[in-house]
């Protein structure tokens, strides 16, 4: 597999990274039918944790099964499929490099009650991943949480362990929690300030949700407005993001959120492109449709990232 300019490039940021780390996100760049594009489309399934099994799967039933997330994504041609231990074991040696694979190595529940705090569980190690020969770990911080200082504290442990045996991370960076309205989970100063946060923890890959032109912090209004940030479209606040993740030197790609109409995904993935960020994760608009209906969707997002559409 001879990596394309386009991808050399993204991989000389990373500067201080091991060849076995590089060669981790070189893998997911090279895959699929966006490889060496710089773009990715990446297959995430761990909403069955947070959400529940009939939340997640029972809009398209074949979604109970492990093997049928491992297919779609490899039938789509995307660049990796990420779940946690569970279903990446039920299906580890069937599709044994077939796809690069990320191991969710910690997860939520909607099991906990309010008072609980927002917090996630670590539920799988770093030996897992080179078990199962995973291209990288994942692991969601909460900023905005009175608990995300531990989260922090745990994947800078975790992504040095995984970074010394070559394998790569990425953070999901999702604000939520007690400093954080519910405006403001989605306001764009806090996703920059997610984005950012991620990638001084040392992500590879940072993933963030698309944000509204909402800001939350009266400190961080005052500059956005005297600065003259632009946020008046959604790839205006995707440029945000990719400047807050050392100003494009950090893969970043953008999570679909909910389902929703199929013209709404192709928008966002539209602002996504022209915003310079690197693509989708994108779960439940896809593996909660139809088979069929869901290889013709991530086509199309294949074609709108190559600039067809």
């Amino acid at each position: 597999m001879k990596a394309t300019r386009t991808v050399q490039k993204i991989l000389s940021n990373y500067e201080s990274e091991t060849p076995g780390v590089k060669g981790k996100l070189c893998q997911m760049l090279m895959a699929g039918k966006l490889g060496g594009t710089g773009k990715m489309i990446i297959l995430p399934v761990d909403q069955g944790f947070e959400h529940g099994p009939a939340r997640s799967f029972a809009p398209n039933p074949d979604g109970y099964d492990p093997h049928y997330h491992y297919q779609l994504a490899i039938d789509a041609g995307l660049n990796a499929y990420a779940a946690p231990l569970g279903p990446l074991e039920a299906g580890a040696d069937t599709f044994a490099g077939q796809i690069p694979t990320i191991l969710k190595v910690n997860s939520a529940n909607s099991l906990m009650s309010d008072t609980a705090g927002k917090n996630q569980a670590v539920t799988a190690s770093v030996d897992d991943a080179l078990r199962l020969g995973c291209a990288a770990i994942g692991f969601t911080i909460y900023p905005g949480s009175d608990m995300a200082l531990d989260m922090f504290e745990e994947i800078v442990e975790m992504r040095r362990e995984a970074a010394a045996c070559g394998i790569a991370t990425v953070i999901w960076s999702y604000p939520r929690g007690e400093a954080v309205t519910k405006d403001g989970e989605t306001a764009i100063d806090i996703a920059a300030y997610a984005a950012h946060i991620a990638a001084l923890l040392g992500a590879h890959v940072i993933k963030v949700k698309l944000s509204t032109d909402h800001l939350m912090l009266p400190e961080a209004k005052k500059v956005y407005e005297a600065e003259k940030i632009d946020i008046s479209t959604q790839a205006a606040r995707v440029a945000d993001c990719v400047r807050s993740s050392f100003n494009g030197r950090r893969i970043i790609v953008f999570s679909g959120g909910s389902k929703k109409g199929a013209d709404a995904v192709y928008d966002d993935a539209r602002a996504i492109r022209d915003g310079g960020g690197n693509g989708s994760i994108i779960g439940r608009n896809s593996f909660q449709r139809p088979r069929a209906e869901a290889l013709d969707m991530l086509g199309k997002l294949v074609d709108i990232y190559k600039g067809k559409a």
